[in-house]
């Protein structure tokens, strides 16, 4: 039997013009994505986001609002060990120093980046919510940004 959808938590720091991703490797295949990652039995969303931001970035507390987005990346029948994921995006405010400092005990983030919104459409981003995250302003509506999938 397949496991249900898979709950992940990602928080979106925008710092100027300029987005910060962490960089994983799966496959070969190296990509990027919001900071975050799994929601545990019994844990808040907002526990959970900031358990990861611990692990990912080295930070303890975190100014958290939202969720703002949510994205599904739903494989198709064919496509080998996909998940159906379901990702909340969280607004995230940190101090600007504090990205000067990111350290990750977690083995999977490979690399952190302030990556400037305009050169996003340059990078393998999963899920693909490039658009999202060029237009995004503080303060914007809740949207469901529908289902995505890269292979």
């Amino acid at each position: 039997m397949t496991p249900g959808p898979r709950i992940r938590v990602a928080g979106l720091i925008v710092n100027g013009g300029r987005v910060l991703l962490v960089r994983q490797e799966k496959a070969g295949r190296s990509y990027w994505l919001l900071p975050g990652g799994g929601v545990e039995e019994g844990e808040e969303l907002v526990d959970a986001l900031r358990r990861e931001l611990a692990e990912e970035c080295g930070w303890g507390e975190s100014a958290i609002s939202g969720p703002i987005a949510l994205v599904e990346t739903i494989p198709p029948p064919d496509a080998p060990g996909g998940r159906h994921i379901l990702h909340m995006i969280f607004a995230v405010e940190v101090e600007p120093a504090a990205l000067e400092r990111l350290v990750s005990a977690d083995d999977a983030v490979l690399g952190h980046a302030l990556v400037d919104r305009e050169s996003l459409a340059e990078i393998e981003l999963r899920p693909p919510i490039h658009d999202y995250l060029r237009a995004y302003r503080a303060g914007d509506p809740f949207v469901s940004l529908g289902r995505m999938w890269v292979s």
